[in-house]
């Protein structure tokens, strides 16, 4: 047997060991293994903990949760890796680790696609659905060679994206010289940005902070809050003030456990999911606000973009990437749709 014919085995082996370890639960409580990103006693972890604790009180003990905050599991793109083979049975996720199961949501994160929180609430309300039916049933992609079915919890927006760098860059020409970061497992947005004449670094966001203080990468494309979280502002003090793009959140969990759970406690969890979203979203904005004035008083320094036009330019420049390459090309185009039709007053 050869080495990868081995591997193979060995995966296929972690899967079937992890499934039925799901059924068994039948006789117990399910405990649903969830991770994400955010940092111990953050909001977001916070309510997390309140939406466990909720179900669990509600379903009589029978649906448990057992919550991996900080990153401890990885990034976003181990968090998806885990999930398939039944280490992990949920996480709380971006659009980017999305990608890793179905490439549409992205379509959500346009580049200066939405212009405020009103277009959007709409956007995500009118499209959510249809992501909601593509992520429970996603087709084989070039990423995706084995489709993953996940359900959706909730959806949240986490904020605008600002660029954060270790040095003042007022133009477009001096972002063009950042050596920019760029997640890793998303090639396709690496693509985009060299197409727009940038260099994208590709890292794993948990080596974010650290190749920011080594000069690995000078430029960070992130929500205020989730900055002054990691405290990457210490290194990278200056912010262009035009935000670039919003970033979406979801909760996802695995759908061999979730048709585990019986349907009036899901009816439930998706009600109380539905509220932690919206409370989310609510404090996201709230913080990112209070994030930009604390990280200020701490130094940080808010540098007017003195070009907006050439970004525009720019990016538009490089939407046929995006189209087809990040986000498929019916996605791209009905979500562009969706926002015209909201500034045409239709909604």
């Amino acid at each position: 047997m050869n080495r990868r014919s081995l591997l193979s085995l060995c995966l296929a082996s972690a899967a079937l060991v992890a499934t039925p370890s799901l059924a068994s639960a039948q006789n117990g409580p399910i405990i649903i293994k969830l991770a994400t990103k955010a940092p111990k006693d953050s909001t977001w972890h916070k309510l997390l903990v309140e939406a466990s604790q909720r179900i669990r009180e509600f379903s009589g003990d029978k649906v448990q949760f057992k919550i991996f905050y900080g990153g401890t599991m990885g990034d976003e793109g181990d968090n998806v890796k885990k999930m398939r083979i039944g280490q992990l049975h949920a996480a709380a996720i971006s659009s980017v680790g999305l990608h890793d199961i179905a490439p549409e949501p992205q379509a959500l994160d346009i580049p200066l696609l939405v212009k405020n929180n009103e277009e959007r609430d709409y956007l995500l309300k009118k499209y959510a659905p249809k992501l909601e039916e593509i992520l429970a049933n996603p087709k084989q992609t070039e990423v995706n060679q084995k489709p993953f079915p996940v359900v959706v919890l909730s959806w949240s927006d986490i904020g605008s994206t600002y660029f954060f760098s270790t040095k003042p860059r007022p133009t477009i020409a001096d972002a063009r010289q950042a050596k920019m970061f760029c997640w890793d497992g998303d090639l396709a947005s690496r693509d985009a940005w060299k197409a727009g004449g940038f260099k994208p670094v590709v890292l794993s966001s948990n080596d974010m902070v650290p190749s920011l203080k080594t000069g690995m990468i000078d430029t960070i494309l992130y929500t205020p809050g989730l900055v002054l979280a990691l405290q990457a502002h210490k290194d990278a003090k200056y912010m262009m003030n035009v935000p670039y793009s919003s970033l979406t959140g979801a909760t996802i969990i695995d759908k061999r456990i979730w048709d585990q759970i019986p349907p009036n406690v899901q009816a439930k969890m998706k009600e109380v999911f539905a509220e932690l979203g919206l409370k989310s979203t609510q404090e996201a904005r709230r913080f990112n606000a209070e994030a930009i004035a604390t990280m200020k008083r701490d130094g940080l320094q808010e540098i007017t973009v003195s070009d907006p036009a050439e970004w525009q330019k720019a990016v538009d420049s490089v939407r046929s990437v995006i189209r087809g390459r990040v986000v498929p090309e019916s996605s791209f185009d009905e979500v562009i749709q969706i926002v015209k039709e909201y500034r045409a007053g239709k909604r």
